[in-house]
C-alpha cells in the first residue's frame, strides 16, 4: 500500500500554489458566465466599456475578460506539473496582472481604451493579485518535503 502516493503528496509548494491560482482563476472565469453570480448578465458585450456586468455585484466583466480569466485558469494548471514552470506562471502571471493594474490607473474607465473592460475594484484586485502570485513564486519552497525525492525541474 505504501507505493501508492497520491499526486499531490509529490507536488512541490510552489506547484501547489500555481495549481491553486490557476483552479481559481478557472472558477472566476466560469462565474463570471452564470447570471445571478453576474448582475446585469444581460448587460454584458464580448469586450469594451459599454458591458456593466458585475461579477459578484463587484467586478466588472465582459466575455473577453472571463476568457482571460478562463485561459490564465488553463495555464496554471498545466503549468503546475514542473517547479519551471509553476514559477514562472506565479511570476510573470503577476507581472502581466501588475501591468494590468497601471493600465487600468492610467486609462479612462469610461474610453474605448477600457476594452477588457475593468473598473476600480478590478484595479485593486488585480494589484492584489500581482503581489500574491509574485510573493508565491519567488519565496515558496522550490523541493519537496525532505524525504520525498528529488524534484527535477
Amino acid at each position: 500500500m505504501a507505493e501508492h502516493t497520491t499526486r499531490s503528496a509529490t507536488r512541490t509548494p510552489v506547484q501547489i500554489a500555481a495549481l491553486a491560482v490557476g483552479a481559481l482563476f478557472l472558477l472566476v472565469g466560469v462565474l463570471g458566465f452564470i447570471p445571478g453570480i453576474t448582475v446585469d448578465y444581460d448587460t454584458m458585450t464580448f469586450a469594451g466599456h459599454h458591458s456593466e456586468a458585475m461579477l459578484l455585484g463587484v467586478f466588472n466583466v465582459s466575455v473577453l475578460h472571463n476568457i482571460v480569466h478562463l485561459l490564465f485558469g488553463v495555464a496554471g494548471i498545466a503549468m503546475a506539473r514542473t517547479v519551471a514552470s509553476a514559477r514562472a506562471f506565479l511570476v510573470v502571471g503577476g507581472v502581466i496582472y501588475a501591468v494590468l493594474w497601471l493600465y487600468g490607473l492610467l486609462i479612462d474607465l469610461d474610453s474605448a481604451a477600457n476594452f477588457v473592460p475593468v473598473n476600480t475594484a478590478d484595479n485593486w484586485l488585480h494589484l492584489g493579485l500581482a503581489v500574491v502570485m509574485i510573493v508565491l513564486g519567488l519565496v515558496l519552497e522550490p523541493r519537496r518535503a525532505r524525504g520525498a525525492g528529488p524534484v527535477t525541474p
